[in-house]
């Protein structure tokens, strides 16, 4: 008999077939114990993603489970305390989608610096003329523009290296400071703000983090500042961003990823200085193999009573 596996995200119907080659599969419309199907109550592993809730509640709901395996790097969402009580193994893709987030992030980058979107609708609306020099405002050039990165992770890591290329400063805030990496380590995040031009969001989304970047550290970053986030929405204040958007705080931002997505707050939506994606960095040929690769040999691993191969870090 295949192993019973619930799922409680939603995915593309190959790579469900894919899984139900091998596990019995079952869906979970909600992450809450009584939307479990009576017939995955035996279920030893929970497929999801990580902004989605999974707490002590549902792992209580589910008496056989042992492994939970989110797709994808995030696992904001699973109790990760309660998991360890229960002896629940946690894994994700770990840094699979690395070098697709990164390269996104560093597109937002120019986009927002450069006033690419200003010119692409400056041009639709027929303004330019080329007989005489009408251009919309000018930008300044990233070289020699400071990068501050919070969250020299495996993504920032990467934002460095192509921020780099375009000869820009780069420093950088952790918890604590990389020894091995030769960027600027600025011990707090205002004091990383206040020194950047552009202040690049890569920090692993969790409760630490919650809305870091507020009214504060916006007001530090500057009025010739931008803000890129590629991490989590809930990294970032959305009100007060707006806030610092409309009064000129800040000259710009370009966000990927948002507090409750899908939904976009309608004052965002309403700036010509904001760039907005919709959470796509990582959708990339390459990072969706990866993780889709990575995930199958968790579920794989965990299953043949192996190690599993990306647990979530303690």
């Amino acid at each position: 008999m295949k192993p019973t596996v619930l799922v409680a995200a939603r995915f593309l119907p190959r790579l469900l077939g894919r899984l139900g080659e091998h596990y019995t599969l079952h869906g979970l419309e909600r992450p809450e114990p009584k939307a479990v199907p009576s017939a995955a109550r035996e279920a030893r592993a929970l497929i999801t993603v990580g902004g989605i809730r999974t707490d002590a509640a549902l792992m209580d709901a589910l008496p056989k489970l042992g492994l939970i395996a989110c797709y994808g790097t995030g696992y904001e969402g699973v109790d990760r305390a309660a998991a360890r009580a229960r002896g629940i193994i946690v894994t994700h893709a770990g840094d699979t989608n690395a070098t697709a987030v990164a390269e996104f992030a560093f597109g937002l980058v120019i986009t927002t610096v450069r006033g690419i979107l200003r010119g692409d609708r400056y041009a639709r609306a027929g303004r330019w003329r080329g007989d005489i020099i009408e251009r919309t405002a000018s930008t300044p050039e990233l070289a020699g523009q400071r990068l501050g990165i919070y969250g020299l992770g495996a993504i920032g890591t990467r934002i460095a290296a192509r921020a780099a290329a375009f000869e820009m400063q780069i420093g950088y805030h952790n918890r604590r400071p990389h020894a091995d990496q030769p960027y600027a380590y600025h011990p707090t995040l205002i004091g990383l703000a206040r020194w950047a031009d552009i202040l690049m969001v890569s920090v692993r989304a969790d409760a630490s983090n919650y809305r870091a970047i507020n009214k504060e550290v916006l007001a530090a970053l500057g009025q010739r500042g931008h803000l890129v986030n590629i991490s989590r929405g809930i990294a970032v204040d959305e009100a007060a961003l707006c806030d610092a958007l409309e009064a000129g705080v800040i000259a710009g931002a370009a966000l990927d990823v948002f507090e409750h997505e899908p939904t976009i707050p309608d004052r965002l939506k309403a700036l010509d200085n904001v760039v907005l994606t919709p959470h796509m960095a990582a959708i990339s040929a390459n990072a969706q193999r990866a993780q889709r690769d990575a995930m199958f040999a968790n579920l794989e691993a965990f299953f043949a009573g192996r190690p599993v191969l990306t647990p979530v870090p303690e």
